[in-house]
C-alpha cells in the first residue's frame, strides 16, 4: 500500500509539472511543442515498470483514454487547440482518473471542470467593458446593432486599443460596423492586430484544463456532484 501511495504522489507531481510547463509556453508563446506531451506520457508509462499492479493501471489508462476521440473532435472543430487535446490524453496516461476526494469522477471530469471555468474569462470581459463604460468610452461607436447582440458581445469580448492574442469580432458594411460571432481556431486563423477593434480573446485553454485537473484531484467532478444532489 505504501508504494501505491508513493506512485500516486509521483504521478500527480509529473502531471502537475507537465501542466505547469505547458501553461507557461501557452501563455508566453501561444504554442506548446508536442515533445512535452510525449516526454511526460513516456514518464507515466515508465512508472508501470515498478507498479505492483500493472494490469490494473493499464486498464485504468485504457478506460481513461475514452477522452481521446472527444478531445480530437473538439480540436478539429476549433473548440480548443491541439495542445489542449494532447494534454487531456497525456493526463489520461499519467494520472488516469486520479482524485483525493471521495466524489465520483469519470474520464471526462478534467474537461467538464475546465468547461465550468470558462465563466472566468467571460467575467473578465464584462469587467473590462464595465470599466470602459465608467470611463465614458463609447465602446460601440460606429456599430449598428440591437441591444441583445451588444450584451452578448460584452460577455465574449471587448474593444481593444492594441489587440494581442485575440480575434476580430467586427465586419464592415460601408461605414457601418456589425458584430461577428463565430468560433475561431487559433491554429488556423491569425490574431487581430488592428487598433481599437472589438476582439474575442484567444483563451489559453490549457490554463483551464490545468484548473480542471486540480479541481478533480481536490474535489472531483463538479457537474456530476451537483447532478447527484438533485
Amino acid at each position: 500500500m505504501e508504494i501505491l501511495a508513493e506512485l500516486f504522489t509521483i504521478k500527480i507531481i509529473i502531471a502537475l509539472s507537465m501542466l505547469a510547463i505547458g501553461c507557461f509556453f501557452d501563455i508566453s508563446k501561444r504554442s506548446v511543442h508536442d515533445y512535452l506531451w510525449l516526454v511526460f506520457s513516456g514518464a507515466g508509462l515508465l512508472i508501470l515498470l515498478v507498479d505492483p499492479s500493472p494490469i490494473d493501471s493499464i486498464t485504468a489508462i485504457g478506460f481513461s483514454l475514452i477522452i481521446a476521440p472527444v478531445a480530437i473532435i473538439a480540436w478539429r472543430m476549433g473548440l480548443f487547440g491541439g495542445a489542449d487535446a494532447f494534454a487531456l490524453m497525456a493526463l489520461a496516461i499519467i494520472a488516469p482518473q486520479f482524485t483525493l476526494s471521495e466524489n465520483t469522477i469519470t474520464p471526462f471530469t478534467t474537461l467538464s471542470n475546465a468547461a465550468i471555468l470558462v465563466v472566468i474569462p467571460l467575467l473578465v470581459n464584462v469587467m473590462r467593458n464595465i470599466i470602459s463604460i465608467i470611463k465614458h468610452e463609447s465602446i460601440f461607436e460606429g456599430f449598428n446593432e440591437i441591444t441583445g447582440r451588444k450584451i452578448i458581445a460584452v460577455f465574449i469580448g471587448y474593444r481593444a486599443k492594441n489587440p494581442q492574442y485575440g480575434f476580430s469580432m467586427e465586419k464592415k458594411y460601408g461605414k457601418i460596423k456589425k458584430l461577428k460571432f463565430s468560433i475561431h481556431h487559433a491554429e488556423n486563423q491569425e490574431f487581430c492586430t488592428k487598433p481599437n477593434t472589438w476582439i474575442t480573446p484567444g483563451i489559453p485553454y490549457l490554463l483551464l484544463i490545468a484548473g480542471g485537473f486540480v479541481i478533480q484531484i481536490i474535489y472531483g467532478d463538479i457537474i456530476l456532484s451537483v447532478l447527484m444532489q438533485i
